[in-house]
């Protein structure tokens, strides 16, 4: 006999590759994908109890070592197990006492809408404005146009026009500005009918613009204020449109000043869960999800949020993240923005690993090879 470690990122696939059955690979799937679950302000109680029954079944709760004293009230834990443990726990829990009810409720919600898949997709980046602060993204008019069939025939699938900048410090623009810089180029893409040949997406957070884009093809709305303006949802809805949310703390001109968070990741899925509500009762059901890397963040915040992307698959929904040439690669690395790009690739790649569906870049050709070596990889 000869023993061989193996790094299985696609459990199903090694599975049937040993000769597994269907139902096996079923089965086996579960016990083989660890999960690491933070669990706040847990009733000291419900800490003990929980602790028993995880270890009942083989998985573990660590917990502080005063938690057998009550002399807490509440506690903090790390909840460590496999899938088929969660499911267990899911079940068990819902005839305990002290709150665990509610947290057999949220295991099960995590289990069932985590699993959701999405096809990965690249979004490339149209700036018609001159402030955005990559100069190499600035197109206007018929330069705008010839970088749109550059990049399909590179590989974005959709195409993101933005008429104003939104990065640190920039001012907010008027509609009739916006409007002014991308109507004719979404006039020329609604008369090549460029639109069969990739996804269109507006960046605004201005209505007007959003519908005079969806009237024209477009179909989803990037907003950076994430449904911020009840007439913007009414726009998304009246056109079907696919929309993004964003989470961006405070607005471009002012975000970056001491932006500060009791937890990023808490906080922001607090934010999405009124957001999406917010969609829903719009009747707007296509929703993708931006966490927002550089809108009202540290860089601590930025490295927590691409660490950790997988929390936010609990919703069910595609996540999108646009970390392309940001400040945020100079803090670790200093870099112009046109020295960005590796740097770009690095925290796109790792953003993919932990969940990513969409990847907002300036640079689609060089993210084509790089997500389809590492596809290759997986």
């Amino acid at each position: 006999m000869e023993i061989k470690r193996v790094n299985i990122s696609d459990f199903a696939k090694t599975l049937k590759e040993i000769g597994v059955e269907d139902v096996g690979v079923k089965i086996m799937a579960k016990k083989m994908n660890l999960n690491f679950l933070y669990i706040k302000n847990i009733p000291t109680p419900a800490a003990n109890i929980l602790k028993q029954d995880s270890l009942s079944i083989g998985a573990e709760l660590a917990l502080p070592k005063h938690a057998i004293n009550y002399k807490q009230e509440l506690l903090n834990g790390l909840l460590i197990g496999s899938d088929k443990h969660l499911e267990i726990l899911s079940k068990k829990e819902l005839a305990q006492p002290f709150g665990l009810k509610d947290l057999a409720k949220e295991l099960s919600l995590f289990l069932k809408e985590s699993k959701k898949s999405y096809p990965l997709e690249i979004m490339g980046v149209i700036n018609a404005n001159s402030e955005s602060f990559f100069e190499e993204s600035r197109f206007l008019g018929k330069d705008a146009i010839l970088k749109i069939e550059e990049i399909i025939k590179d590989g974005a699938s959709i195409v993101d026009i933005g008429g104003t900048s939104s990065s640190p410090g920039s001012k907010i623009s008027t509609p009739d500005e916006e409007l002014k810089r991308v109507a004719p180029i979404i006039e020329e893409i609604h008369k090549k009918e460029l639109y069969k040949d990739a996804k269109f997406s507006i960046d605004t957070y201005h209505s007007e613009v959003a519908s005079y884009a969806m009237d024209r093809g477009f179909e989803y709305i990037n907003d950076i204020t994430g449904l911020g303006s009840e007439e913007m949802c009414r726009v998304a809805a009246k056109s079907r449109a696919k929309v993004i949310i964003m989470h961006m703390q405070g607005e471009p001109s002012t975000m970056q000043e001491n932006p500060t968070y009791d937890d990023v990741i808490l906080d922001i899925e607090k934010f999405f869960k009124e957001r999406i509500s917010r969609a829903k009762d719009f009747g707007i059901e296509d929703i993708t999800l931006d966490v927002g890397i550089g809108f009202g963040k540290r860089l601590e915040h930025n490295l927590e949020l691409i660490r950790e992307l997988s929390h936010f698959k609990k919703f069910g929904l595609p996540l999108l993240v646009g970390a392309s040439r940001k400040s945020m690669i100079d803090k670790i690395y200093p870099s112009t923005p046109e020295q960005r790009l590796p740097g770009s690739i690095a925290l796109h790649l790792e953003s993919i690993r932990n969940g990513a569906n969409i990847i907002r870049t300036h640079d689609v050709k060089e993210h084509k090879q790089a997500i389809d070596i590492y596809s290759v990889l997986k």
